[in-house]
C-alpha cells in the first residue's frame, strides 16, 4: 500500500485546494517538541538537541559522562505506582518497578550500568543496561577504539592478530518491542540479577570478554496498557526502516554506538516456540554466508537450551520450538529491514534473532483466562525467553573470536567495494538453491545538487536519514563526473566503498522482482528511499570515483526567501511545505491560494524567512497578493494509526472517527474535511448516522485512500470510480515445509 507519508501528502494536497482551508497545528503529545526541523530530521541534531531538553539524549554514548570507565552507576527515576499496569494481571514487573530494580542492582553490583536512552512517545524513560566486567576509564577508551577501529579500518583490524583477544564482544538484546509480549523484559531482568550476583568463576570470565547490552523494554507505552503497538498507534517492529518513533530511534542509535556481533528481540506467541534464522527470501543485501554460520548454530543452541528446561506438550501444553530456516518453507522471512533482527546486520550483526516464546497471555487470554493460568503460563515464557538470552551469550563466548572477525570481515567487504558474495550451497545443512539471493553494488549513488525546490528538500530529507542510519555521505566541493553524466557542486555522493554499504543499497536500490520464487511473506516486501522519498537519485553503476568532497553530518540547509518587497509564493508538493504552510497559518499569516500556490503577503516576510529556514523550503515572489484565502480547516479522519501520525505530524488537526463514533452521534459542525482510508463503512452506518453524514457531504469536503476509501466513495455515491487488486504470481517449488505464522 502507498506509504503513510505519501499518502498523507496526497491528503495534504486536497485538504490546500482552492476554497479549502489549512488546519491549525495540534499541541505535541510528546516532549519532543513538533519534532526535528529544517534539515535534521534523521541526521538527529534537532531532535537529539530537543530530547536532551526533556530526557537524556538518543547518541547516549556521546552525552557528557560517558568518557569514563565500567560501572557507570546512574540513579534512575523511580515513576509513580500505576495499578492498572497490565503486567501485574500476570505477575510480572510492572514498568513503574523496573526503575527500582535497576537502581538496587547497581548498588550491589559493580557489573551492572543503568542509563535513560530517550523517552517512548507517551514520555516514559527507556532503559538500556549494560552488564560487563568493570573496567577503568583506560581499558573503556581501549575497547571505544578497537569498535571504532573495526569500522573504520576493518582491513587492518583483521590484520591485527591481538585485536580480537582483546576485544569485549558486544552483545544486544532487546525486551518487549510488542507491549502486549511481556516476558522479554522479566527474562531480561532476571538475567541481569543472575550475572550481577553469581559467583561462578565462568561469569566473571564471560564479563571480562563480552559486553552485554540490554534493552529492558523498547515499548513501555504498550507494556503498561497492554497494547501491541506504542501510544502513537505503531507497530515498532515494523518501523526500523523508516525511524519515525522516538523508541526505534533509541534502539538504531543504540546499536550505532555498540555495534553488536549478535542481537535477540524477545516476543511472543508461538508454540512451540520460534527461534530465527528465518525462510527465504533472504535480505540481498546481507553478507549471508557470514550470518548464515553463525545464526543456524546458535538457533540450534537456544532450540537445545529451551529442551533442556524440560517442558512437553503433555505436561505443560509447551511444543518443541521450531526454526523456519530448517522447518518451514516461507512465511517468516527476513528480506525486509523493518524487523529489528533484520536491521541489526546492517549494524555489524553476524547472527540476530526473533524469538516468539510459546504460551499466550494476551487478546482474549488475557480477558478471558483465569489469573492463576495466565501467571503459569507467563512464568513458563519467562523461563523460555531467558534460555535463549543465555544461550545467545553463551554461544558469543564460546566463539568470541570468529564472530568478531566475522564482524570485521562485513565492514572489510563493503570498505573494499567487493562484489557481493554467493553463499555457497551446503554451508549449513540443509541450504539449498532456493536460499540463494544476491545484489549487484553499484560503485555509488548520486543525489544531484541544482535540482527543482521539491527535489533539493526531499534530497535533504534522504541524506539526513541515510547519515542518521551511520551511512557515510559526502558532498561534492567542486563539479565532477561519475557514470558519463556531469554533477555541480553541492552533489551528495554516497560512496560505496563503505563498511556499512549493505544500509546504503538497501535503502537506495531500486530493489528486485521476486515474484517468480516466493508465494508468501511474512510482512512489507517493497520500499526504496530512493524511489519513495521524492529526491533524485542516481546509480553510477561501476567506473572509477573522483570527488572532492566532505563528509556530511547533516545536509545543507535548502530554504530561502527572495531578496526585495512584496508578496511571496511557496508552492506546495512536499510534506515539509506543507508543514510550513500549517506553521504560518498557526501564527495568524493571512495566506491565500493563487496559481497552485499559497501566498504569503508582503508584511508576514519574517515569518516567511522563519519557517523556510525551519523546513528547509523555498519561497518565490508572488505576481500579485490576490487570491482564494485560506483559513484553518478541522479534519474528521478515519485512517490509520500511522497516517492519524502523519497527519498531525503535518500540522492538521485531526479528529478520529469510525463507523462507531458516527452511529454514537457525532457533531459535524466541529469538521470541514472527511479524510476515509481505514475504520468507516458507509454500509455499516445506521439511519441518522449516514443522514448527519449525507447532510454534511452537501458543504463538507472529502478524501478517500485505499480499498476501504473506495469502498466508502462507492457506497457514498461520489465518484465513478473501480478499485482493481492485483492477484499473487505463484511460485516454483522450493524446500519442503509449511509456512511459519505468527505475530512476530
Amino acid at each position: 500500500r502507498l506509504p503513510a507519508a505519501l499518502a498523507a501528502v496526497a491528503f495534504s494536497v486536497a485538504l490546500l485546494a482552492p476554497g479549502v482551508a489549512v488546519a491549525e497545528p495540534v499541541p505535541p503529545s510528546r516532549d519532543f517538541g513538533n519534532g526535528p526541523e529544517r534539515n535534521e530530521e534523521a541526521a538527529g541534531l534537532g531532535e537529539r538537541a530537543s530530547a536532551l531538553r526533556a530526557a537524556p539524549g538518543e547518541d547516549f554514548r556521546r552525552r557528557p559522562g560517558h568518557d569514563q570507565g565500567y560501572p557507570r552507576r546512574n540513579t534512575l527515576p523511580v515513576p509513580a505506582e500505576n495499578p492498572a499496569d497490565a503486567a501485574i494481571k500476570l505477575g510480572l514487573v510492572p514498568y513503574h518497578g523496573i526503575a527500582a530494580k535497576l537502581n538496587d542492582l547497581q548498588k550491589r553490583s559493580d557489573r551492572v550500568s543503568a542509563e535513560i536512552t530517550g523517552r517512548s512517545h507517551d514520555g516514559h524513560d527507556l532503559y538500556l543496561v549494560t552488564v560487563t566486567a568493570p573496567e577503568s576509564r583506560g581499558e573503556a577508551r581501549e575497547q571505544d577504539r578497537i569498535r571504532e577501529r573495526i569500522e573504520n579500518d576493518p582491513a587492518g583490524a583483521a590484520r591485527d592478530r591481538k585485536l580480537v583477544k582483546k576485544y569485549k564482544a558486544p552483545v544486544f538484546f532487546n525486551g518487549n518491542i510488542h507491549g502486549n509480549e511481556w516476558e522479554g523484559t522479566d527474562a531480561v531482568l532476571r538475567v541481569i540479577e543472575e550475572l550481577a550476583t553469581s559467583t561462578d568463576p565462568r561469569t566473571a570470565a564471560l564479563l571480562g570478554r563480552t559486553r552485554l547490552y540490554f534493552n529492558v523494554t523498547a515499548n513501555p507505552d504498550g507494556r503498561i496498557a497492554g497494547t501491541r503497538q506504542n501510544g502513537a498507534g505503531f507497530d515498532l517492529n515494523r518501523d526500523f526502516i523508516t525511524a519515525s518513533q522516538p523508541e526505534v530511534r533509541a534502539m538504531r542509535q543504540i546499536m550505532i554506538d555498540t555495534q553488536p556481533v549478535a542481537m535477540i528481540d524477545l516476543h511472543g506467541y508461538v508454540n512451540g516456540t520460534l527461534v530465527e534464522p528465518t525462510t527465504p527470501p533472504h535480505g540481498a543485501n546481507y553478507e549471508y554466508d557470514l550470518f548464515i554460520t553463525n545464526a543456524y548454530p546458535n538457533g540450534l543452541g537456544i532450540e537445545a537450551a529451551i529442551l533442556a528446561l524440560g517442558y512437553t506438550p503433555e505436561a505443560d501444553g509447551v511444543f518443541p520450538p521450531q526454526i523456519p530456516f530448517r522447518d518451514s518453507a516461507e512465511g517468516w522471512d527476513d528480506w525486509p529491514p523493518i524487523f529489528t533482527p533484520q536491521y541489526a546486520p546492517f549494524q555489524g550483526a553476524v547472527a540476530s534473532h526473533t524469538i516468539e516464546f510459546p504460551m499466550r497471555v494476551n487478546g482474549s487470554d488475557y480477558t478471558n483466562r483465569p489469573v492463576e493460568e495466565l501467571r503459569r503460563r507467563s512464568a513458563i515464557n519467562v523461563d523460555i525467553a531467558a534460555a535463549a538470552v543465555r544461550a545467545t551469550y553463551a554461544f558469543v563466548d564460546s566463539r568470541h573470536d570468529r564472530i568478531i572477525a566475522d564482524q570485521i570481515e562485513v565492514f572489510r567487504r563493503g570498505a573494499a567495494g567487493e562484489p557481493a558474495k554467493e553463499v555457497p550451497l551446503g554451508i549449513v545443512p540443509g541450504f539449498g538453491p532456493e536460499d540463494v539471493y544476491t545484489t549487484t553494488y553499484p560503485r555509488a549513488y548520486v543525489i544531484p545538487a541544482g535540482n527543482a525546490q521539491r527535489s533539493a528538500t526531499a534530497a535533504a530529507r534522504l541524506v539526513d536519514h541515510l547519515v542518521a542510519n551511520d551511512v557515510r555521505v559526502e558532498r561534492a566541493k567542486l563539479p565532477f563526473r561519475a557514470g558519463g553524466k556531469t554533477y555541480p557542486a553541492g552533489s551528495y555522493v554516497v560512496d560505496m566503498r563503505q563498511p556499512k554499504r549493505g544500509l546504503a543499497n538497501v535503502m537506495l536500490e531500486p530493489g528486485q522482482d521476486i515474484s517468480p520464487r516466493v508465494d508468501a511473506m511474512y510482512d512489507i516486501s517493497g520500499w526504496s528511499h530512493a524511489l519513495l522519498w521524492g529526491a533524485t537519485v542516481d546509480t553510477v553503476a561501476s567506473g572509477s570515483l573522483h570527488v572532492l568532497g566532505v563528509p556530511v553530518s547533516a545536509a545543507a540547509p535548502t530554504g530561502s526567501v527572495p531578496d526585495g518587497r512584496g508578496p511571496l509564493a511557496l508552492a506546495v508538493r512536499d510534506a515539509k511545505e506543507v508543514r510550513a504552510v500549517n506553521d504560518l497559518l498557526s501564527q495568524g499569516v493571512e495566506a491565500v491560494w493563487a496559481d497552485g500556490a499559497v501566498v504569503v503577503p508582503a508584511g508576514a516576510r519574517g515569518a516567511a524567512e522563519a519557517v523556510a529556514d525551519r523546513y528547509g523550503v523555498a519561497f518565490t515572489r508572488a505576481r500579485s497578493g490576490a487570491g482564494v484565502p485560506l483559513t484553518p480547516v478541522r479534519v474528521a479522519a478515519a485512517v490509520s494509526a500511522d497516517e492519524l501520525f502523519t497527519l498531525r505530524e503535518l500540522g492538521f488537526a485531526v479528529t478520529p472517527v469510525s463507523t462507531a463514533v458516527l452511529n454514537a452521534g457525532f457533531d459535524w459542525s466541529g469538521a470541514d474535511v472527511l479524510v476515509v482510508s481505514s475504520g468507516l463503512s458507509h454500509a455499516a452506518l445506521d439511519p441518522q448516522a449516514r443522514a448527519a453524514l449525507d447532510a454534511f457531504l452537501t458543504t463538507g469536503g472529502v478524501v478517500t485512500r485505499g480499498g476501504t476509501g473506495a469502498a466508502f466513495n462507492a457506497a457514498a455515491g461520489l465518484l465513478t470510480a473501480t478499485s482493481v487488486t492485483r492477484p499473487p504470481t505463484r511460485s516454483s517449488t522450493r524446500r519442503a515445509g509449511s509456512p511459519a505464522s505468527g505475530p512476530r
